[in-house]
């Protein structure tokens, strides 16, 4: 058997141990299908005094389970948009990651496709889509997504953010993920300030890739962002770029970090990351069973990236894959917190109805 073949066997037998059936859909929100009037999205948030209180008093770099649990699941809530790698059967690896979101306390309804309950998307799948449906998301819902891509999918995020940057044309349209139809529009109305603005500049809250680059690069459609890959605009807030020490697959040597590094081309906040060469590049998203383990959730809820002396021994077994896990978590929760504060600080602007 090629090595090939026994990553995906290993891949396919890893995620079917964790439990792969098919997740029930998202539910469609009232007034999904209809373009928001302005600022209707802030008025109709159920939210409390106290509520919104608890949301404005988080610390966006400590989030704990409880905060999680008692304040964060009942906020504004971002679309989680999970861009899957290229080789079948890679997808099951980022429906493991789905499962891993959910598992720690993300609303499973804002990861998973709300046509089909997938709980990712293609990297062949076109960007202006992609961007369309980001933009969408963010008239509807007024929290900007988080994107994360895996292998060839970290390529396509990072096509997606040129294309919300508008470096491949001067014009993109919604896409309405009900429907799976673009809008005729060629701009939204932005949730936050109830102003008309084009869909080229909006941004996403967050984006992570892991594995991204190397002989995936030589096919047609990637070429569009090829000299540009490495090169982040100012369409997210924070982008990490994670490599792992050897990857044969994305062409991380020890030597080529020079290369292989992300860099912002204006205010974006960017950071890269190397994994341990013991992390596999199929198979790093596996992580349903992370958050399936008390002692291993409790460590990965208490990780803080900044604070390496305070951290806990990491527990017995030492899963492959749980620095990466935890990292991406980590920044997930602190763009949960900073888009339902971002959320409340607008509604609380709103002038009487």
């Amino acid at each position: 058997m090629t090595p090939q073949r026994y990553l995906s066997a290993l891949l396919l037998a890893t995620v079917l141990a964790s439990g792969c059936a098919t997740q029930p859909p998202g539910a469609t929100r009232p007034g999904a299908l209809a373009r928001p009037a302005p600022q209707a999205v802030l008025r109709a948030a159920n939210l409390d005094p106290a509520l919104e209180e608890r949301i404005l008093a988080l610390d966006p770099d400590r989030i704990s389970a409880d905060d999680v649990r008692s304040t964060l699941a009942r906020a504004p809530t971002p679309r989680i948009l999970l861009i899957h790698g290229g080789i079948y059967p890679v997808h099951l690896a980022m429906a493991s990651f789905g499962r891993f979101l959910a598992g720690m306390g993300y609303p499973e309804a804002m990861i998973v496709d709300p046509r089909d309950g997938s709980w990712s998307i293609s990297p062949y799948e076109s960007s202006a889509l992609i961007a369309g449906l980001l933009a969408w998301q963010y008239e509807h819902d007024g929290t900007r997504p988080i994107v994360v891509g895996h292998s060839q999918g970290g390529i396509q995020t990072v096509k997606v953010l040129h294309e919300l940057a508008g470096s491949f044309g001067s014009e993109l349209h919604p896409f309405n993920p009900h429907t799976q139809t673009f809008e005729t529009p060629t701009t939204i109305v932005d949730p936050l300030t109830g102003r008309e603005r084009p869909l080229v500049g909006i941004s996403v809250a967050y984006a992570s890739v892991v594995g991204t680059g190397g002989w995936a690069l030589a096919l047609p459609v990637h070429w569009i962002v090829l000299s540009q890959v490495r090169e982040i605009p100012d369409t997210v807030d924070e982008f990490v770029g994670y490599r792992i020490g050897l990857d044969l697959f994305a062409w991380d040597v020890p030597g080529l970090e020079g290369v292989k590094t992300f860099y912002p081309n204006g205010k974006a906040i960017v950071r890269n990351v190397t994994l341990p060469a013991s992390y596999s590049h199929v198979l790093v998203p596996v992580s349903a069973d992370l958050a399936a383990s008390p002692e291993l959730r409790a460590w990965i809820d208490a990780f803080n990236p900044d604070d390496e002396a305070g951290r806990a021994a990491v527990p017995a077994g030492d899963p492959a894959n749980l620095l990466w896990a935890a990292n991406v978590w980590h920044d997930i929760k602190r763009h949960w917190a900073l888009e339902a504060q971002r959320f409340v600080r607008a509604r609380r602007a709103l002038p009487p109805a």
